[in-house]
């Protein structure tokens, strides 16, 4: 039995289909086939039903499964042992941050970690929560960014920082002559809102959902991104809600426009994740860092009002 067997069986596992698991290990089919063959030659059991379209653990294929994975982190852990002894920060390093939070936190620390660790190939994709989620628990990225608490077990949730909601209303609206805002004054049918997949659209929801959504306003409209939501409240078709980061970069026009809630505001949890195996923790202890450096001199609430992220 050998380490490279397992990670075959785990491959197959996931994308049930040989040739599509040999591709992403990047080994020929045959080989693949032939290391899983002698593996479960060796083990005299079947791991996976090979007569089923797509491919089926058996029984005792996922309690293997189960194993190997426990196995190979481990095995990944003997190269961070030597790194953290050696003081080496440096390698690959798979980062994933959800779309609300990339465009404005990004840059912030990006040049600085990548000046100060030069050694280190950091890969960024922008991923929704489900999928961070699914890459985390698949060991196909090390850590994440992404709005928290998540109530799953096997995520390691470090905050980085608290980011209050800020109302965008438009002239027209009832709101716009209060200074202050408050929760229970939302009604969730004038609030324009970012498409299903992300999770500050259920963050909203969640704040407002003792309001019965009614739509009278003969539309129903869910953006991709805060600037189109921000055009549409712009033009009087609705309020929206934002994240203190992306209020910063407006205009002083759009700035009137801004309303605040009472204290405590509302506001979303914004942590660094990664799997309770822990790999990888140099890596990770050095992203907190930098994002720890940068961000302190633009957020610095506390007394607020945590929304989860958490679809109810």
């Amino acid at each position: 039995m050998t380490i490279t067997q397992l990670k075959y069986v785990l491959s197959v596992a996931e994308y049930q289909n040989f040739t599509v698991a040999a591709d992403h290990s990047f080994v020929t089919q045959p080989t693949l086939s032939m290391q899983i063959q002698k593996l479960e030659d060796e083990l005299d059991i079947k791991i996976f039903n090979r007569s089923k379209k797509p491919i089926e653990l058996t029984e005792i294929g996922k309690k293997i499964v189960e194993q190997a994975k426990v196995i190979v982190d481990e095995s990944n852990r003997i190269l961070d042992i030597v790194h953290q002894q050696k003081g080496f920060i440096g390698g690959e390093f798979r980062l994933g941050i959800i779309p609300t939070i990339m465009p404005t936190l990004l840059p912030m620390f990006l040049h600085n970690f990548t000046k100060k660790y030069s050694k280190v190939k950091l890969i960024i994709e922008e991923l929704t929560t489900e999928e961070i989620v699914k890459k985390l628990t698949d060991g196909h990225i090390d850590a994440a960014i992404a709005a928290t608490p998540l109530e799953n077990e096997s995520i390691r949730e470090r905050p980085l920082y608290y980011e209050p909601f800020v109302g965008l209303v438009p002239e027209n609206h009832r709101l716009f002559k209060n200074k202050h805002i408050s929760a229970d004054e939302l009604e969730m049918e004038d609030i324009l809102l970012l498409e299903d997949g992300h999770c500050f659209k259920d963050s909203v929801i969640n704040l407002c959902r003792t309001h019965k959504i009614d739509n009278k306003k003969g539309f129903q409209l869910e953006s991709g991104s805060f600037d189109t939501l921000i055009k549409l409240s712009k033009e009087g078709l609705g309020m929206t809600l934002l994240p203190y980061l992306h209020t910063l970069d407006l205009n002083e026009k759009d700035k009137k426009h801004l309303r605040e809630f009472h204290n405590p505001p509302p506001a979303r949890e914004v942590s660094l994740i990664y799997h309770k195996s822990q790999l990888k923790m140099q890596l990770i202890e050095a992203l907190k860092k930098t994002i720890d450096g940068v961000i302190r001199g633009a957020i610095s609430f506390s007394d607020v009002k945590i929304i989860s992220p958490i679809k109810k």
